[in-house]
């Protein structure tokens, strides 16, 4: 029922905070793009996977050039990004047509391995929804007002990407207006009143955002490939 596996890589960002006039989806690592990276995981982990990548309007073309000078030619669609990361995935659900499970990924948490990918697919299946999670490994403290309180850290979970779905969950929960608290698709999901279930993660899927996580990512690609 769930044999077609998409996969929405949201690219749709700028990278202010990366401090570069190029968005950080096309910045290299080890010389090569991180939206390559990415998207080689994925290939990796099915290899008749269907990609939809949203970048901003602005670099479709360029992202179009890029993956089709790297042999990228089939099973893959883009789309423009919109104003909020809930519009983004709007807009790549938009390419969602057939029942499937469907990967929602950051392009810029390119040190994902298939493993995760394909752990999240099987959970999925068998539950409708996989959330990749990490345990946190700093003390956490909770701002009330002027005062803050330390709080278990063994209840904190810190959420990763793919989220991954069976498709009518997902395009069902992104029929409702968006508000402010959709920061994720498992937020969407339970605002339309579906639970949603967390999947072991990875330590190193980190998300590239400052100038010294590309160099966290380069020393950990090294590690794998040494």
């Amino acid at each position: 029922m769930y044999a077609k596996k998409i996969a929405i890589i949201v690219a749709g960002g700028t990278g202010q905070r990366m401090g570069s006039v190029v968005p950080k989806q096309f910045l290299t690592i080890q010389g090569k793009p991180i939206l390559l990276h990415t998207i080689d995981q994925f290939v990796a982990a099915f290899e008749d996977i269907q990609l939809v990548v949203v970048l901003p309007a602005d670099y479709i073309q360029e992202g179009k050039d890029l993956l089709t000078k790297n042999g990228f030619t089939k099973n893959i669609e883009f789309v423009a990004g919109g104003d909020t990361r809930f519009q983004s995935v709007k807009n790549g659900l938009s390419q969602v047509t057939e029942t499937a499970i469907v990967f929602v990924h950051d392009a810029v948490r390119c040190l994902l391995t298939p493993a995760l990918i394909q752990r999240c697919y099987q959970q999925a299946l068998e539950k409708g929804s996989a959330i990749p999670a990490v345990s946190s490994t700093d003390t956490v403290r909770l701002l009330k007002g002027e005062k803050n309180e330390v709080y278990d850290r063994e209840s904190v979970m810190l959420i990763q990407t793919p989220q991954t779905f069976q498709s009518d969950l997902l395009l069902d929960a992104f029929n409702q207006s968006f508000v402010p608290s959709f920061t994720d698709e498992a937020n969407v999901i339970e605002a339309s009143g579906k639970p949603v279930y967390l999947v072991e993660g990875e330590f190193e899927n980190i998300k590239i955002t400052r100038p010294l996580d590309l160099d966290i990512a380069a020393y950990i690609l090294a590690k794998r490939f040494a």
